[in-house]
């Protein structure tokens, strides 16, 4: 019941440098941490407080001993007043936020909390600072708020690259089972009314009591009426998913091999119905559209003989004016959040590579699509979330899921940093070896920036990808090499 009595404690941010020193407090709390959710905040933090440093004084900051030197004037409130959130340190801003809602504990959601509100009280019209909210919010239990600010997301974005929709849709379903259930609850233990009336924690725990005792029949009302006090109180989801799983486990307990088990499986179904919607929403085609699954030698008869181009989502290819070069090879490529200018990209896209955790483009009708993805749960989870019913007609199936890894047996000894899209997928191409025409349009490697869907537009080139790595396995098989284009065949 933590979150309950501490919900209304959080500390709360606005004031840019408020907000600013209590990251670079945060970060002297981490030195030595080996949780490696905790290492990697603290290596965004280091981040934030050097871009801090450049733009609180105008001269760049040196690290790593500026930053160090940043943390102590902080802590004592000597920095220089901030001149305004620029997109620099907004962006800074929200890396922190993003790794700090990803540690879960308590000490890191006030940090993203503190920031959350700071970036919207900056500028409020953020789409990444309402999506953050949203997830922060969601992340506290808080879900009636966390729907609106995902609401307030969507009214900002025509693109919903990261299936907000479909989470609103899953925690709206989510709420409506958790209420089925709870009547459900009250029908089949009305002496839980009278205990609807007191503070839900004293009454959950006199349940705890009275079971502990050996005594159901006193505990069972107790802990439903417990239930229902937490409903009506409206406590963060959190805690009543985690005290709902608490009494169907103690009702098991009691009444294996009982009369109750048609009541009791009724109940586990209702909860567990809105436990499914809570993690990936309603599915509404089970069938993902009728679409044809590809194995590996399924894809190899498909693109055998055919020349094929792999289009970069770079500057370089959106001032290109190769628009009508690319649609004349037989299979164009493109990756992620690609973005089509007819002019400079072409028209066409047959087939889309994309990693499983953002949903940009996948509404695109393409012929085939390909979706990346390390770990298998996580990736089959995406596919049933994310794939459009309809949007392709051939779809890869678990032999194409990581390429780098699965096919090409590269292991973190040999390639330690994770493969990109793009990588993924010009490794399979070049592993099957059958098509006569093999290029590469505008691959620079992010030197003239990225050129995407504007939703993406704001995504880190992240640095767990080995980018070095990657363009010299290129280049040691280039054949022709141009300024817009790399031929590996």
């Amino acid at each position: 019941m933590t979150r309950v009595q501490n919900r209304r404690a959080r500390v709360r941010g606005g004031e840019l440098d408020d907000c600013l020193r209590a990251c670079a407090v945060h970060s002297g709390k981490l030195v030595g941490s080996i949780d490696r959710r905790r290492v990697e905040l603290a290596e965004q933090l280091r981040k934030l407080l050097v871009v801090w440093g450049t733009t609180s004084t105008g001269t760049p900051a040196p690290a790593p001993a500026g930053a160090t030197a940043l943390l102590k004037r902080a802590v004592k409130g000597a920095a220089a007043p901030s001149a305004g959130l620029g997109n620099e340190l907004l962006d800074a801003l929200l890396a922190v936020a993003n790794k700090a809602l990803e540690c879960g504990y308590d000490d890191e959601l006030n940090l993203a909390l503190v920031i959350s509100d700071t970036v919207l009280a900056q500028r409020k019209n953020s789409r990444a600072g309402w999506r953050l909210r949203a997830r922060l919010l969601e992340a506290l239990g808080e879900e009636k708020e966390a729907v609106e600010a995902y609401e307030r997301y969507l009214a900002l974005t025509e693109d919903d690259g990261f299936g907000v929709r479909a989470r609103i849709a899953g925690l709206r379903a989510a709420q409506d089972k958790e209420r089925e259930l709870l009547s459900l609850l009250r029908r089949q233990c009305p002496r839980a009314e009278q205990f609807t009336r007191g503070p839900a924690t004293d009454i959950w725990a006199e349940g705890l009591a009275a079971h502990a005792v050996g005594d159901w029949q006193a505990a069972e009302p107790r802990l439903v009426g417990a239930l229902l006090s937490l409903a009506a109180e409206d406590a963060p989801a959190t805690d009543r998913q985690e005290l709902l799983s608490q009494y169907l486990d103690l009702r098991t307990a009691e009444n294996t091999g009982s009369g109750d088990l048609p009541a009791l499986t009724e109940a586990i179904a209702l909860y567990a119905e809105q436990r499914r919607m809570r993690m990936r929403g309603p599915v509404e085609d089970p069938t993902v559209g009728g679409v044809q699954w590809i194995s590996l030698g399924e894809f190899r008869n498909r693109i055998a003989g055919k020349s094929v181009c792999l289009i970069a989502n770079s500057g370089r290819v959106g001032a290109s004016s190769m628009g009508a070069e690319i649609d004349a090879y037989d299979l164009v490529v493109r990756f992620n959040s690609y973005k089509i200018e007819p002019k400079h990209t072409g028209s066409r896209t047959d087939l889309h590579a994309t990693i499983h955790k953002h949903g940009f483009n996948w509404e695109k009708p393409v012929d085939t699509r390909l979706v990346f993805g390390g770990v298998s749960g996580d990736w089959k989870h995406s596919l049933r979330n994310r794939l459009v019913p309809g949007a392709q007609t051939y779809l890869g199936d678990e032999s194409l899921r990581w390429p780098v890894r699965s096919i090409g047996k590269l292991g973190t000894d040999v390639w330690s940093g994770i493969p990109t899209t793009g990588f993924n997928m010009l490794y399979l191409l070049d592993f099957l070896d059958v098509s006569p025409t093999l290029d590469l349009i505008g691959f620079d490697f992010y030197e003239s920036g990225a050129y995407r869907v504007q939703e993406a537009m704001k995504l880190a080139i992240t640095s767990v990808h080995e980018y070095t790595s990657e363009k010299a396995w290129v280049m040691q098989r280039a054949q022709s090499v141009t300024d817009m284009r790399i031929s590996l065949r």
